[in-house]
């Protein structure tokens, strides 16, 4: 019983509480703000076109820079340490070749998730929807060539009673 009353007394004082903190919000909206002090505006910052492309489960996040040293990093690191082989080279700068734009742009590249190969695919496939925004003449020839194509292919699932995503137990006659 006295828990009860405990409970009953406590329940009819919050609503008092809610007008004392609703008092003391009024009091301090009533108080004047100091004057800010108004700064220069920052420098414009560098002119660049981003687009982000996919394969698989990778993503790649392209920027390409029209002022600046002209350099390919990929997670700030040169793209040739990025992707050691002569063919993943070749998979990811295929559409500024194809533009020969390769000396044009200043490039950074931000890749997560996937192999390697599917990195190199989708960093193609950003620097090619980069390079539509930078000069929407160029889409037809790389439209053409299957660069603008979002590769849709993923591995399907692991099914359940199933090894993999269709193999089955191997089954014994006896």
């Amino acid at each position: 019983m006295k828990k009860v009353k405990k409970i009953k007394k406590a329940v009819k004082k919050k609503p008092a509480l809610k007008k004392v903190k609703e008092a003391k919000i009024v009091k301090k909206a009533k108080k004047p703000t100091p004057k800010k002090k108004i700064r220069k505006p920052a420098p414009p910052p560098a002119r660049y076109f981003e687009a982000v492309g996919k394969r698989k489960t990778a993503v790649a996040r392209v920027r390409l820079f029209t002022r600046g040293e002209k350099v390919f990093l990929v997670n700030e690191k040169p793209f040739t340490v990025y992707f050691p082989t002569l063919n993943l080279q070749q998979i990811a700068t295929a559409s500024l070749r194809k533009m020969r734009c390769l000396d044009k742009f200043r490039v950074l590249v931000k890749v997560r998730g996937g192999g390697v190969n599917a990195q190199a695919e989708a960093l193609r496939h950003g620097i090619s929807r980069a390079l539509t925004l930078f000069n929407p003449d160029f889409k037809k020839r790389l439209r053409k060539a299957g660069y603008l194509t979002r590769d849709a292919r993923k591995r399907e699932r692991k099914k359940f009673g199933l090894k993999r995503a269709r193999r089955a137990p191997q089954w014994a006659k006896r």
